[in-house]
Formats: C-alpha cells, sequence, structure tokens
C-alpha cells in the first residue's frame, strides 16, 4: 500500500493529536506550576502545527494567518503566566 501526500498528512495530523493528549494529561497532573504552563504552551505549539497541516491539506491559506495570530497570542499569554509565576514567587520569598 502506497500512502500519497494527503494520507501522509492526516496521519501527521493524527500524531499531533495524539501529542495533544499527551500534552493535555501533564497539563492536568503537572505538580507544579510551571509544569502546568510549560505543558500549556506545548499545547499552543502543537495546534499551531496542527492549523498549519490543515491548511496545507485543504489548501485554505486563511488557516495559515489564523495560525500566525493564535501563535503571537500564545506566545504573550505564556510571558504573562510566566511574570506572574515569577512575582508570586518573589512575594513567597519576601515574606
Amino acid at each position: 500500500m502506497t500512502f500519497g501526500p494527503s494520507e501522509i498528512l492526516l496521519i501527521t495530523v493524527a500524531a499531533l493529536a495524539l501529542g495533544i493528549l499527551i500534552s493535555l494529561l501533564r497539563l492536568f497532573l503537572g505538580p507544579t506550576a510551571p509544569d502546568r504552563v510549560v505543558a500549556l504552551d506545548t499545547v499552543n505549539t502543537i495546534v499551531v502545527g496542527l492549523m498549519v497541516g490543515l491548511a496545507a491539506y485543504y489548501e485554505e491559506v486563511v488557516f495559515v494567518d489564523i495560525a500566525v495570530v493564535y501563535a503571537l497570542l500564545s506566545f504573550g499569554a505564556t510571558m504573562f503566566i510566566a511574570r506572574y509565576i515569577e512575582r508570586t514567587k518573589e512575594n513567597q520569598e519576601a515574606v
């Protein structure tokens, strides 16, 4: 059995979906807040890859535009959460 480009792309999308499930498991079971933030960032990164893969499969450029905007918002949110955790840790050490 030979796989064409569309079948390989669908297999890749399925593998990325599996990666999201594994990262969601770490997100819910993570022992510390930084572990959960890293898991959330991993989920967001995989979602961006998934959007680009689906853009290639459906041949729609708008998915790539949405993926870029989503990646920028995800990066900003991750930086905001990391800064919050850092300040919370500094406040706990001062007490």
